[in-house]
This record gives C-alpha cells, structure tokens and sequence, in this order.
C-alpha cells in the first residue's frame, strides 16, 4: 500500500497561511465593532 508523503510540521509545513490569517482578523475585527442586540442584552441581564 502506497502511503502519501509525510508533511513537515511548523512554519515550515503551512503554505498560504498568511492569507488566511489576515482574513480571520479582519472577520474578527469586524464582530468586535457589531452591536451587540438587544434580545442579548436582555438576555445577559437577566443572568446577572
């Protein structure tokens, strides 16, 4: 049986990861500037 080739682990083994990471920052910075709605606030208030 034919096994596929081992990868290299760490920096090394990532390709096009920069990408990738710049566009989860930017998704997250975006959520980070949303407002929160008021169903949820209610909702955490009601926790608290």
């Amino acid at each position: 049986m034919k096994q596929a080739p081992k990868r290299k682990g760490g920096a090394q083994g990532r390709t096009g990861g920069k990408p990738v990471g710049d566009a989860l920052r930017q998704a997250y910075d975006e959520a980070l500037g949303e407002a929160i709605p008021a169903e949820m606030l209610d909702l955490l208030n009601k926790l608290g």
